[in-house]
């Protein structure tokens, strides 16, 4: 068997390959550099007129239903949502299904409407409300059977002062 020879800094290049290469490379990065420049100029100059059209320190004035409704918004946020569901969630069972929750921030009740597979059932949860740390005074203000049959479905309406410590 013959010798097999390899030789593989043999091949032939041509020496302007490289070059032109790396001129072609010099060149995008100078025109990325000078785009780049370009650009911090314009937004440089497009604060300054942003600056001038509008001078600093100077707000404009709120009407006063717009305060009050700003602060309506803060006090609605600030209030204790958690408990309030906690409470809300550790009082539910299967037999009763929540239809709404209405709070009433400035007298600090809350009104809950549900709908009870019966009497018993209204009664149990509003006993479980009571139990609550977060809800006091808990009353059922209204009651309503749904249906011919006495031990049918109920709606109702239950009352509590919303403790917001």
């Amino acid at each position: 068997m013959d010798k097999l020879e390899l030789n593989f800094c043999a091949t032939r290049r041509s020496p302007w390959a490289g070059r032109v290469l790396l001129a072609l490379a010099l060149a995008v990065c100078l025109d990325a550099g000078l785009a780049w420049r370009g650009l911090t100029v314009s937004l440089a100059e497009g604060e300054g007129r942003l600056a001038q059209r509008a001078p600093a320190g100077r707000a404009s004035k709120a009407t006063a239903p717009e305060i009050a409704a700003a602060r309506e918004t803060v006090q609605r946020l600030s209030l204790p949502w958690d408990e309030l569901f906690v409470a809300l969630e550790s009082a539910a069972n299967e037999r009763v299904a929540l239809v709404s929750i209405e709070p009433d921030m400035r007298a600090g009740t809350v009104t809950i409407s549900g709908d009870g597979k019966d009497y018993l059932a209204a009664l149990t949860y509003v006993s479980n409300l009571a139990r609550s740390e977060s809800l006091e005074r808990v009353q059922l203000v209204r009651h309503e059977q749904k249906g011919a049959d006495a031990k049918g479905p109920v709606s109702f309406s239950v009352s509590a002062a919303w403790s917001t410590k």
